[in-house]
């Protein structure tokens, strides 16, 4: 585990590196914050790095080897249904704890004053949830995942005309933020664990792709709430 977690802090110092340099310059020339508040920004990066360091050494640790584990043993059990339902869990509980759509969540209900933390986050977990379940159901009856992202991402470039001009750049943000530290890793492994029992299948081409599709999900989702808001 002490080797798993120096080599965590190293791809977290190198990661946070280029951030704090870049303050620091601007601190020094141009911007001159109060030092309380410079001091804050280091203390805060200190909680980042700490945070990122054990976030990723749980998810090489754990949470990567027992995804793909799920992901092989679910076809075993002779159930598309099954599959199909874990995806779904999965994609909602992972989106649900992720930092990066907490943080979204927080900033919409800042700004806007009108729509909740809650209903945002949920929102959000919903979309991906359905299409990682989709996603999976993919890999089991071997669509083509080309023609799958043109059919979504074209059905979602039409739904930005009819979608509130308020909804659209929070929508496609929404999308943007679903792909993070822990959704990935969990969505990556169950599908390549998945993919790699299956006969015809591909842990390289079926295992991975379905983060570009699921992102998709919260950005549908989102306009569509936008919409009977309206």
């Amino acid at each position: 585990m002490l080797p798993l977690l120096k080599e965590k802090l190293l791809e977290v110092l190198k990661a946070v590196a280029p951030l704090f340099i870049m303050v620091c310059v601007l601190q020094l020339t141009l911007v001159s914050a109060p030092t309380t508040i410079f001091i804050d920004f280091i203390g805060g990066l200190v909680f980042i790095v700490a945070g990122m360091l054990f976030l990723f050494a749980g998810v090489d640790y754990g949470i990567l080897p027992m995804g793909k584990y799920i992901g092989s043993a679910l076809p075993e059990k002779g159930s598309i249904v099954l599959v199909v339902a874990v995806a779904f869990a999965f994609g909602f509980a992972t989106t649900v704890a992720e930092p990066d759509v907490l943080v979204l969540a927080n900033q919409v209900n800042r700004v806007t004053n009108a729509i909740s933390r809650q209903a945002v986050l949920y929102a959000i977990a919903l979309g991906v949830a359905v299409f990682t379940a989709i996603a999976m159901s993919r890999i089991v009856f071997g669509f083509s995942l080309r023609g799958l992202l043109t059919v979504t991402y074209g059905a979602m470039i039409v739904l930005s005309f009819f979608a509130p001009a308020q909804f659209v750049p929070l929508s496609y943000d929404a999308g943007s933020v679903t792909t993070g530290v822990l959704t990935a890793p969990v969505v990556i492994s169950i599908a390549i664990g998945l993919s790699s029992v299956l006969a015809g299948r591909s842990a390289i081409s079926d295992g991975f792709g379905l983060l570009g599709f699921a992102s998709v999900g919260p950005i549908f989702v989102m306009m569509v709430i936008g919409m009977f808001l309206r």
